[in-house]
């Protein structure tokens, strides 16, 4: 008899929670490796931080005891906010193969619903299933469904988003699974979810160092070349 590896038992997860996950989420896979990311130290450092706070966390909350002192969710709700094509989602990705976990896109255009409650309904079974399973969420542009909460409800368009978003930060503050949120307009979101991000890493835009770097990654070594490409003129 073969041992039970992680792959049998992530593959297992993804079978009890495809079909609910599937209806909101869709399944992503990166081709790019670590040695494809060129950001600042300081950003690396951060996501260093995420891998090592998921990593350790049954150690540190289950054995070592603090997860009696903690009274909310043992989740961990990351943000990575900075212009497109800055590497949020890739990193995202990275992280989750790292970690032996599935990534699930939450395609906010499918979650969204005219319906009162349908909305809710649909971004519960994404919480559920990431709480359960060997899942990472990643909610792509979510200052779409996390934006400030309007005082000046001026029909039921307003009334429906503000409780949406009630909604979403409640299941944070208690969630225990792994989400990252992405945007490109960290102004947008309402205040109130900053105090359930647990870490945030801002990409900025790569300066001509980086991009350098940047053009030599994505060069691949069996790409024909007619001679030497100066990276730095590129960049």
């Amino acid at each position: 008899k073969s041992a039970i590896a992680r792959r049998h038992v992530s593959a297992a997860v993804r079978q009890l929670f495809d079909n609910d996950l599937s209806t909101v989420a869709t399944r992503m896979q990166v081709s790019q490796t670590w040695e494809d990311v060129v950001l600042p130290d300081e950003v690396i450092d951060s996501i260093v931080d995420v891998v090592n706070r998921i990593s350790y966390r049954n150690e540190v909350l289950g054995d070592w005891g603090f997860g009696r002192k903690v009274g909310k969710g043992h989740g961990l709700v990351a943000l990575f906010s900075g212009p497109p094509g800055t590497g949020k989602s890739m990193v995202a990705g990275l992280i989750a193969r790292e970690l032996g976990l599935d990534l699930y896109v939450v395609d906010l255009s499918r979650i969204t619903s005219k319906w009162l409650g349908e909305t809710e309904k649909n971004l519960a079974r994404a919480f559920d299933a990431a709480e359960a399973g060997h899942v990472l969420l990643l909610f792509d542009e979510a200052d779409s469904v996390l934006a400030k909460r309007s005082a000046d409800m001026k029909g039921a368009n307003d009334r429906y988003a503000n409780l949406e978003t009630n909604f979403i930060l409640n299941r944070l503050e208690w969630f225990s699974g792994v989400a990252i949120l992405t945007t490109n307009l960290e102004g947008n979101f309402d205040p109130a979810f900053r105090r359930r991000v647990s870490l945030h890493a801002q990409f900025p835009f790569p300066d001509e160092g980086q991009r350098a770097r940047l053009w030599a990654a994505m060069l691949p070594r069996e790409a024909p070349r007619k001679g030497p490409i100066d990276c730095e003129e590129l960049a």
